[in-house]
């Protein structure tokens, strides 16, 4: 039993398709059939169920996949923890990011992490929470930027700021010129959402539930600025995040109308296993998060929700 072949079983279970797998491994798939094949016969047992189309891991299969991922890891801590003890601003970072935050973040935040660690350089995955979540607990990403709550085991997560929604409408729309609406006021708009799978959007939703209504009048999408366009375009109403807002970003055609108090918001916080070893290298981006939004640098852990 090899570390290659641990990362070979391991990439089938995640991308089910033993051709896409090799891929990713950087090895020909018959090369990767043929190893699992070796190590399958080593330990007695069928990890993998090969379908026509399709590829399943068996229940025996799974748990040993779950096991190979743990050891893995425990491999990659140790060159983690020989670079922590040179020195923990020196060396690739990998950091995840959700859909929603990066485009407006990560602009501002290259600049301030160059300052503080320019030996450091960033390898950014963007993604749903949900595969931050398995990327991160995996050791696949060093920490990730995500909204909370958020909780999974072995995780702590340090908040970095909180962020303010707003409603947006066409510029020809009747509240185009209000100071505040109300979340009860979507009601009867059609609204332009995130699709399924998106933090932001349950998030839009909670704070608006009547936007969940059954037959309510509902277009989704999946990026920010594909709402922006829509709204622009005058096919209804959306909630936009205030980083999403900024001068940069503004179109003459959408208009942003403040939410009447409580004014829903997020809070952004970054994830990072409690085992990582390079805290210094925490501590630079959560710092840098701070310095490009003219904040001072937050600490400690955010409360559980």
């Amino acid at each position: 039993m090899t570390f290659n072949e641990l990362r070979y079983i391991v990439a089938v279970a995640q991308e089910r398709n033993f051709g896409r797998a090799a891929q990713h491994c950087f090895i020909s798939q018959p090369a990767l059939s043929v190893a699992i094949q070796k190590l399958e016969e080593e330990l007695g047992t069928q990890i993998f169920e090969r379908g026509k189309n399709e590829v399943t891991v068996t229940p025996v299969g799974e748990r040993i996949v779950e096991q190979a991922q743990k050891v893995l890891e425990e491999a990659a801590r140790i060159r983690d923890i020989a670079q922590a003890g040179r020195n923990q601003l020196v060396g690739m970072f990998r950091l995840g990011v959700i859909y929603t935050v990066a485009p407006y973040l990560l602009p501002d935040l290259i600049p301030a992490l160059n300052d503080r660690a320019p030996a450091m350089p960033l390898e950014i995955e963007e993604n749903l929470t949900e595969n931050l979540e398995t990327s991160l607990r995996a050791g696949r990403i060093d920490a990730a930027i995500i909204a909370l709550p958020f909780n999974p085991p072995g995780i702590t997560t340090d908040f970095l700021y909180e962020e303010p929604f707003q409603v947006v409408v066409p510029e020809k729309h009747p509240w185009a010129g209000r100071k505040s609406i109300d979340p009860s006021e979507l009601a009867g708009e059609h609204a332009i959402l995130l699709n399924v799978g998106h933090c932001f959007r349950d998030q839009v939703l909670d704070a608006c539930p009547e936007l969940n209504r059954s037959g309510a009048p509902v277009t989704r999408t999946n990026s920010l600025e594909t709402i922006r366009n829509m709204v622009a375009s005058g096919l209804g109403v959306s909630v936009l995040p205030r980083d999403a807002l900024i001068p940069k970003y503004h179109s003459r055609l959408v208009v942003p109308v403040p939410f009447s108090r409580p004014v829903p918001s997020r809070r952004v916080a970054l994830a990072h296993r409690k085992s990582f070893p390079r805290p210094a290298a925490i501590a630079a981006i959560r710092d840098a998060v701070a310095a490009c939004r003219g904040a001072s640098p937050q600490r400690g852990t955010a409360p559980r929700a």
